[in-house]
């Protein structure tokens, strides 16, 4: 009877113990609002389940599970059942060292603490208290690996300033708007400046006040996310608040009294429905006048270029010591518009969806067109156009400056579905977007002898009439670019244990890239004056597509030893497949020390853009002035006389080991080591002259269409970068009756350098010339920081918070083109200081001050000698100042020469804001 009894116990207790129990509850943030879509996971297993958008969920597990409660930005948490039915949390956010982000992954969320990959996690709140204007320039101040650089001759160029990340050029980064691809601008970076050759996304364009977080994975992810992604990741999440929206009204000037700012920004959401779902707008209107930083223009070196009388450029300047030269931050406005949107169609399945669109205007101008430059005794119908008060010239002519007026139009938008089928996430998304810039150029002319032919009645005869000259036009179309794509993506993840997450999917994109034709007179002859528009044989609608899949498996070997692996495969219609793949591990050393390594490889498609564009250009050639050039495209006619390949896709091998831990007192900290190597890299060479032969086709093709010289795209160099990055932070230090944060982050570069020889064509080596030379060696591998630092401190303390953040800028090294081979310039290190006031004057109101570049520090440079050449030059003050002409326009690009430089030239800003929460 006893055996029985014990038999009865026993059978009664694996009973209970395999009872199901139906838990559900909310899980709450800081703030008391539900968090939708947290992964509940019944440990041990693959049961689990996500809340819905009020952070509800419901889950029948075991009587004595333990729950496990995960999601991005938060800290984990496990919660034993032991027999209850409700049980509602509160997740605390987690530090940024610990977050596993959306951006870096794509199986299943997981753990959020000791990632895997090296990323960056910048809130709302670290943006703004930047002060600055724009998200490209605040992340400029918030990421020591991100650089963009404020090019000194604007236009085009000033409606989209390149970026970068670890020196990789802008092409290399790609951007993600909540986990979805966003569109290229239309852009071709084609000036002699960090960046040249390259294209990349408007980040400018988003509105600050749209973005929740921003997620940078500081490694190669090609593997997970494809093409563009050889140096990194950045992925904007937008807001999804509901009922907490605010207003801010922003306004700024330079200390020099210029570059006036006044914006206005709306942000609030909504509940869809019955509390089914949400909607979060942002609107953002701003305008900011011009600023002029010109230098002092040099009489000889004037004189010397364009052949004029000593004493006329002397009387001109004695009046015009700039030469009226503007350049600077050009006139802008823009109008941004953004929603964010999501809705719970069911307790598995959600609609969500955003949409942007960016309207901007940007004023800027050519160079100054001076009286000994384009004179009247070359053009005497200049005097009738721009008649002035020189008593000098006739008419009073005294030069004129061609405007530059862009239109930018940048739209983006994704729908899609997210829902749970027998436990695998499906996620299945179509994106659009596209980027269109149009010109005008005006207050110039077409000065170009082209004769038409018309019908004289007076004589019954055709007369040969000139079209331009004294006939033409003062305002040009000389067209524009376009760029759009459509992606289809599907992403499916599981959880299938708590040791196994896989993921897989497949993208279909669809690019079209547009060079949208000038009207006649802007291309006719040479063009307009200043900037020649596009010509039909130069124009035209061009298009690709592409399909890729991948595979990834994480697998937790045990609680501290995590294997990560993805591949993936693709396939382009321009230029054939790629195979790519990435492993990565982390291992939790103790709790509070982990490490962390990947190894994958990459490729990078060269963009529509690279392989297309043609067109002939203005630019400044030393001791010449303005002179025309000639970009030829891969797949023209030029390119197959010339023997130029066709591009290829660009490959990349990376390498990345890194620490990261908590010690004592809340001080957290990163170290990672990368390393870059790529393969084939895509360049916009050199400018390439004739050779003096005028039988060779290089001379030929130049000499037939009036040009300078020509440049082209190749795959010319294999390159090696490699470098460390570090993170280090403490929180929450109690000084009185206020709390005091300190962070000091870091990149190093350690090195950045071409691997091998560079791969001429035979027409270009056998002319003994070169498609990279020391000027393009410079914009490459040196023009950039080699060290970047960011000391930060922040202090709350009542209604006042205050922060100073101090940039340091290091060196960076150019060889100008033009310059003795004898010279560089190198520019000194600079530290640039930013304070930020906050005061709550109550719970809705918040008044901000920010003083950006505090000590209003310029950038400085200097002639370096690289030998005993160089030496001499630099003891001769006449051959020192000839070399000084030559890289700033006879120092009209005084402060910045004509390359540029990666901090503002502006100096000292001022900007206030007042933000009112609804």
């Amino acid at each position: 009877m006893k055996k029985l009894k014990l038999l009865f116990l026993l059978l009664l207790s694996v009973a209970f113990a395999n009872a199901q129990t139906n838990v559900s509850g909310t899980v709450s943030g800081d703030d008391g609002f539900g968090i939708p879509t947290v992964n509940v996971i019944e440990k041990g297993t693959s049961n689990g389940t996500t809340t819905d958008f009020d952070g509800k969920y419901s889950l029948s597990v075991s009587s004595g599970a333990t729950l496990v409660f995960s999601y991005v930005g938060y800290d984990t948490k496990e919660v034993a059942v032991n027999g209850k039915t409700s049980i509602n949390i509160t997740m605390a956010s987690g530090e940024t060292l610990d977050e596993v982000v959306l951006v870096g992954s794509r199986t299943a969320p997981r753990s959020n603490v000791n990632s895997a990959l090296p990323i960056d996690v910048v809130g709302i709140k670290e943006l703004t208290s930047t002060g600055q204007a724009t998200f490209d320039k605040a992340l400029q101040y918030r990421i020591p690996s991100f650089n963009t650089v404020q090019t000194p001759v604007n236009d085009a160029t000033s409606l989209l300033d390149p970026y970068e990340i670890r020196n990789m050029g802008p092409s290399r980064t790609l951007i993600l708007i909540n986990g979805k691809r966003k569109n290229l601008s239309a852009l071709l970076y084609t000036q002699t400046s960090p960046g040249r050759g390259e294209t990349g996304a408007d980040i400018s364009a988003i509105p600050t006040d749209a973005i929740k977080r921003v997620e940078i994975l500081r490694d190669g992810a090609s593997a997970q996310y494809g093409s563009d992604a050889i140096a990194g990741v950045m992925n904007i999440i937008l807001k999804d608040e509901v009922n907490k929206g605010s207003a801010t009204l922003r306004t700024g000037i330079t200390s020099e009294g210029d570059g006036e700012m006044i914006g206005i920004a709306v942000n609030n959401g909504s509940t869809i429905g019955d509390d089914k779902g949400f909607i979060n707008y942002t609107i953002d209107f701003s305008k900011t006048n011009l600023a002029n930083r010109p230098g002092t223009v040099n009489a000889e070196g004037e004189a010397a270029d364009f052949g004029a009388d000593l004493a006329d450029v002397q009387e001109f300047l004695s009046r015009n010591p700039d030469a009226n030269n503007i350049n600077g931050s050009p006139e802008n406005a823009s109008s941004k518009f953004l929603i964010n949107s999501g809705l719970d169609l069911s307790e598995d399945t959600e609609l969500y969806f955003n949409a942007a669109y960016v309207y901007k205007k940007v004023n800027s101008f050519a160079n100054y067109r001076t009286p000994y430059w384009r004179t009247v005794d070359d053009y005497p119908y200049l005097a009738d156009f721009f008649p002035g008060d020189n008593p000098n010239t006739a008419g009073g002519y005294d030069g004129y400056v061609p405007t530059f007026e862009g239109l930018l139009n940048d739209y983006h938008g994704t729908v899609g579905v997210k829902t749970k089928i027998n436990d695998w996430n499906v996620d299945l998304s179509y994106t659009t977007g596209g980027n269109t810039q149009t010109y005008t150029v005006s207050q110039s002319h077409n000065r170009n002898e082209v004769y038409g032919v018309s019908y004289n009645p007076a004589t019954d005869e055709f007369e040969a009439t000139p079209l331009y000259g004294a006939n033409s036009q003062q305002s040009f179309n000389p067209g524009g670019t376009k760029f759009t794509h459509n992606v289809g993506n599907i992403d499916i993840s599981r959880v299938l244990s708590d040791k196994v997450s896989v993921g897989f999917g497949a993208e279909f994109r669809n690019e079209t890239f547009e060079v949208i034709e000038g009207e006649l007179s802007s291309y006719d002859g040479g063009g307009a004056d200043s900037f020649a528009g596009n010509s039909p044989e130069n124009s035209g609608k061009f298009n690709r597509y592409n399909i890729g899949a991948y595979f990834s498996l994480d697998y937790d070997v045990s609680d501290a030893f995590l294997l990560s692996g993805t591949v993936r495969t693709e396939n382009y219609s321009d230029f054939g497949n790629t195979f790519v793949y990435k492993f990565s591990t982390r291992y939790k050393i103790t709790d509070n020390l982990t490490a962390r390594a990947s190894i994958s490889s990459g490729f990078r498609a060269p963009t529509l853009h690279q392989i297309y564009t043609q067109k002939a250009q203005y630019s400044f050639v030393p001791g010449q002035g303005i002179q025309v050039g000639g970009l030829i495209n891969n797949v023209s006619t030029q390119a197959k006389l010339l023997g130029i390949p066709e591009l290829d896709a660009e490959t990349s091998n990376n390498f990345t080991i890194g620490f990261g831990g908590k010690l004592a007192n809340n001080l957290t900290f990163t170290v990672d080591y990368y390393s870059i190597n790529v393969q084939d890299r895509i360049v916009l060479g050199s400018e390439i002259s004739a050779t003096g032969d005028a039988t060779n086709p290089l001379d030929i093709l130049l000499t037939n269409n009036n040009l300078s010289d020509l440049s082209f795209f190749s795959n010319a160099i294999d390159t090696r970068t490699s470098g460390i990055d570090v993170v280090l932070s403490k929180k929450n230090i109690e000084i009185g009756e206020g709390d005091l944060d300190l962070n000091l982050s870091g990149n190093y570069t350690i090195q950045n350098e071409r691997d091998g020889a560079v791969k001429d064509i035979a027409i270009v080596a056998n002319a003994g010339q070169s498609v990279v030379n020391a000027t393009q060696e410079a914009l490459f591998f040196t023009s950039r920081p080699e060290t970047k630092w960011i000391l930060g401190a922040n202090y709350d303390i009542n209604k006042f918070s205050f922060s100073l953040n101090n940039t340091y800028f290091g060196k960076t090294t150019f060889k100008q083109q033009g310059m003795s081979t004898d010279l560089r310039t190198e520019f000194t290190p600079k530290i640039v200081t930013d304070l930020g006031i906050n005061f709550n004057a109550t719970d809705k109101l918040t008044l901000s001050l920010n003083v950006n570049n505090l000590l209003n520090v310029l950038p400085e440079w200097e002639f370096k000698a690289e030998n005993a050449a160089g030496d001499a030059i630099l003891a001769d003050a006449a051959a020192t100042q000839n070399q000084s002409n030559l890289i700033t326009f006879n120092q009209r690009y005084s402060q910045m020469t004509y390359d540029g430089f990666h901090f503002s030239q502006l100096g000292t800003m001022f900007n206030f804001s007042v933000n009112y929460k609804f």
